[in-house]
């Protein structure tokens, strides 16, 4: 009963927060460096939070559900045990071979699947035409602005199977990371999206409803996912497998949007300089400044500490 209360106000408290966030550029405008930092700080802390918390949980929940399986062959009847010890270490080494393979797999699906979404749309966000060339807009540029929705909708929704699945393990210090994670990502990607489509001409009733449709998608499949995982536990009480499975998807899908779509983003700016003659020349920086170099160590160190001492 608590679990589900746990997930109720966080699921709650992330689409105000992320509602909130997203509503900042239609009222003030942040300066960019700040915006930045905050950007930088998340994705750090998506890494931190998917290697040293996620991905450890994940492995952990199928191992405890393999050992779980080992456990109640060892109760069998005598005669049958017999029979299994004759393939028994064939079987269970087996096992263990299938969940070490099944390991990689969900990983990779979950960072292979963020990438298919970005092609299909989420790599629009960021871009939009140029605004001193003054284009109309056709529709093919109608169409990336609404698959820019669905690209971060889609982003949010697998935050939320992060989420639902971390409740599920009923940790509250696994719980509290992940959700501090998605905030510190969410948020500057609902500024963004709300920023882009100012840019791209949309009146503002319609600016929030997209808002509302992507601070909507997190906490509604956070509560899906729970409700799956727990179905799937009550009908077999060590059933940790697919707990598993979601946290290292989810898992798979962090680190694919911090080291792919945030770091590389962040890490190159450019300045423009108007020499003496008139012609405008650009400057390229690539890497971090100090402050986000800081900033990017300290998100992924955080779960780190957070996570010692935690025994399960």
């Amino acid at each position: 009963m608590d679990d589900i209360w746990t997930l109720l106000l966080l699921s709650l408290a992330m689409l105000v927060g992320c509602y909130l966030a997203g509503i900042i550029p239609l009222a003030i405008s942040l300066s960019e460096e700040k915006l930045k930092l905050v950007t930088v700080l998340g994705a750090g802390l998506l890494v931190g939070t998917a290697l040293a918390v996620i991905i450890p949980e994940g492995i952990n929940a199928m191992y405890t559900s393999e050992s779980d399986k080992t456990a109640e062959k060892a109760d069998l009847p005598l005669k049958e045990n017999a029979d299994h010890a004759k393939h028994d270490h064939h079987g269970h080494s087996h096992g263990l071979t299938d969940t070490h393979t099944l390991i990689g797999i969900t990983l990779v699906s979950g960072f292979v699947f963020m990438l298919l979404v970005d092609q299909i749309g989420g790599s629009h966000m960021h871009q939009g035409p140029d605004a001193e060339g003054g284009q109309p807009v056709t529709t093919q540029q109608n169409r990336n602005k609404i698959t820019a929705t669905v690209g971060l909708v889609v982003h949010a929704a697998a935050d939320g199977v992060a989420l639902g699945a971390a409740i599920n393990m009923a940790h509250t210090h696994l719980t509290l990371i992940v959700f501090i994670a998605i905030m510190l990502h969410k948020a500057p990607a609902a500024f963004g999206l709300v920023s882009f489509l100012l840019h791209e001409g949309f009146d503002r009733p319609r600016i929030r409803k997209h808002l509302f449709v992507f601070a909507a998608a997190a906490p509604l499949l956070a509560v899906v996912t729970y409700i799956g995982l727990s179905q799937k536990s009550a009908e077999n009480l060590h059933d940790f497998r697919t707990t598993g499975i979601a946290m290292l998807f989810s898992a798979g899908t962090f680190l694919y949007v911090a080291t792919v779509h945030v770091l590389p983003e962040v890490s190159s700016s450019q300045t423009r300089r108007t020499s003496p003659d008139g012609t405008v020349v650009i400057h390229q920086h690539k890497g971090f400044h100090k402050s986000e170099l800081l900033a990017i160590i300290l998100g992924a160190v955080l779960p780190v500490i957070l996570s010692i001492g935690h025994s399960h």
